[in-house]
């Protein structure tokens, strides 16, 4: 059982005055009733509907959120805002923000949708260190989500102790959800030569067409993205590496922007085991779960050993 479900069932149990054992019984049994289609989670929460346990009202810990949740409450302290992005889909603009909230459980992405929203961090009217009070938000893929009928303010509350340092919770490939962070041990099975593209030296947003959509016509940097696949024995995935990311596989920029010494390289790669540290995502081309790696770390024999010790 992952972390998230742990949380849920005891925060249930406590609420319902009933054991662990019992919740955890009857959300096997609501699965098994609907032939297994919902996530244990999901089940979960049916399981606390059932019982009229009601979270839409309460605030949450960080740490407890879960996927599927539609009217989350939390309260947490800004740690980054990243620029508001302009975006078009389907024929309509629109803008886009996020931020990252953390209390003293966790931390998470929170993505603004509402102008009204994001007219508050496009007048400074929330910043870094901000605490700010969140109700009627959605919890999708691990982040956030606040739309037109959710709510964001300034609260009076003081949060000394946050956790600022990204959790991640170990995991085989074959156990991923999309929205996690997570950490897995793999070899590097597959290696795909570089995709290059130009970014705004001002705001590092992509540049097409040699523009810029907030700054125009604008000095660009040149940066690349390297696919690879991931095997641990239980499943493949693709894993994207971005930018620097990519010298933790022990690439030079000369490596990384030349295809010729790149080749020479990249047959070195497969093979290596390696502990990744990413977010999974939905990819929107393949439909299938990406990893988007955020670090990489040797294999340490010792501490390999010293792991497997503790779990004997």
């Amino acid at each position: 059982m992952n972390d998230n479900y742990n949380k849920l069932v005891s925060r249930i149990s406590q609420a319902a005055g009933m054991n662990v054992e019992e919740i955890d019984r009857r959300v096997e049994a609501k699965r098994a009733k609907l032939s297994g289609l919902v996530s244990k989670e999901g089940a979960a929460q049916i399981v606390a509907a059932e019982l009229g346990i009601n979270f839409d009202l309460e605030r949450m810990k960080i740490s407890e959120l879960v996927d599927g949740m539609r009217r989350a409450n939390i309260v947490g302290k800004v740690l980054e805002v990243f620029p508001v992005r302009k975006f078009s889909k389907n024929g309509r603009e629109g803008k886009v923000c996020n931020l990252i909230v953390a209390d003293e459980s966790s931390n998470i992405r929170v993505v603004l949708w509402d102008t009204h929203h994001i007219s508050l961090i496009e007048e400074g009217k929330v910043g870094i260190g901000d605490v700010m009070e969140i109700s009627n938000a959605g919890v999708r893929q691990g982040e956030l989500h606040l739309g037109g009928f959710s709510d964001i303010k300034k609260s009076k509350e003081v949060l000394d102790s946050v956790v600022v340092k990204k959790n991640y919770s170990e995991r085989l490939l074959k156990d991923v959800k999309p929205g996690e962070r997570l950490k897995t041990r793999a070899f590097i099975v597959n290696v795909f030569e570089p995709r290059y593209f130009e970014i705004c030296s001002e705001c590092n947003k992509k540049v097409i067409e040699g523009k810029c959509a907030v700054h125009g016509n604008i000095e660009s940097k040149k940066r690349a993205l390297l696919s690879v696949v991931l095997d641990d024995g239980t499943e493949n995935v693709r894993g994207v590496f971005f930018g620097d990311e990519i010298k933790k596989l022990g690439l030079s920029d000369e490596d990384i922007f030349s295809l010729e010494k790149f080749s020479m390289k990249k047959t070195g790669l497969f093979g290596e085991e390696k502990i990744f540290l990413c977010n999974s995502r939905i990819s929107q081309f393949s439909n299938k779960i990406d990893l988007i790696i955020e670090d990489v770390n040797d294999v340490n024999p010792n501490e390999l050993i010293k792991e497997l010790e503790t779990r004997v």
